[in-house]
């Protein structure tokens, strides 16, 4: 489909850490050209290879702040003691022009996207491990992070799983490929939703024209 031939839609993916939530998004940006990732404005500093503008926009906390004050956000939180969220005005262009953006964000940010000005074009997803064993070992095998941190991502898990009822789809990741290809199902459906097919209304109208010239 061309773009601009329908409303694009904002999908939110979220997991607790360690259940495949990066894996699967990145695999969906790669396959389907009609997405593009929404980058988030953060106040922690920048990984070793991440480039500003482009992983994220790196920002002081003043900055942040300012972004928030004047509206700019369509969604915010703090987690582990630095601040996340997501520029307005980005999401606000893609859509329009019949693009789709997705969003990698914890139970928050998708609270806050339901509740914004662009929460009709949300689909949301959440993503749950097979196990808690499974969960830990994940996090423990990628050695990304230190015991401490591993600790403190095993115990926000609980927090954020506990937030599973509020999306509009729940998958287990059991099996990358299988719950990838659940995301590529829901994904289709989606975008074939009435509410985003602009052009329903005036083809209907041109067939009851028809009707009436018969």
């Amino acid at each position: 489909m061309k773009t601009g031939e329908r409303n694009g839609l904002l999908l939110v993916i979220s997991s607790p850490s360690g259940a495949g939530k990066s894996t699967l998004t990145r695999r969906l940006l790669a396959e389907d050209d009609a997405f593009e990732l929404s980058i988030s404005a953060t106040t922690r500093p920048a990984r070793e290879g991440e480039e500003h503008g482009k992983h994220y926009f790196f920002l002081d906390r003043p900055s942040f702040e300012r972004m928030i004050a004047d509206d700019d956000l369509l969604e915010y939180a703090e987690v582990f003691g630095n601040l996340y969220g997501t520029p307005k005005a980005p999401v606000e262009e893609a859509i329009g022009g019949g693009r789709d953006v997705l969003f990698d964000v914890d139970w928050q940010g998708a609270q806050q996207l339901r509740l914004s000005a662009l929460g009709t074009a949300v689909v949301s997803i959440f993503i749950l491990p097979p196990s808690i064993a499974e969960l830990q070992q994940r996090l423990i095998s990628r050695a990304k992070d230190a015991p401490d941190v591993i600790a403190r991502r095993m115990d926000q898990a609980m927090s954020e799983i506990s937030h599973w009822a509020e999306y509009d789809y729940v998958l287990v990741n059991d099996d990358l490929d299988a719950c990838y290809a659940q995301i590529g199902t829901i994904v289709g459906a989606e975008r074939l939703r009435l509410k985003r097919q602009p052009r329903t209304r005036s083809f209907v109208d041109s067939l009851d024209r028809e009707f009436k010239d018969r």
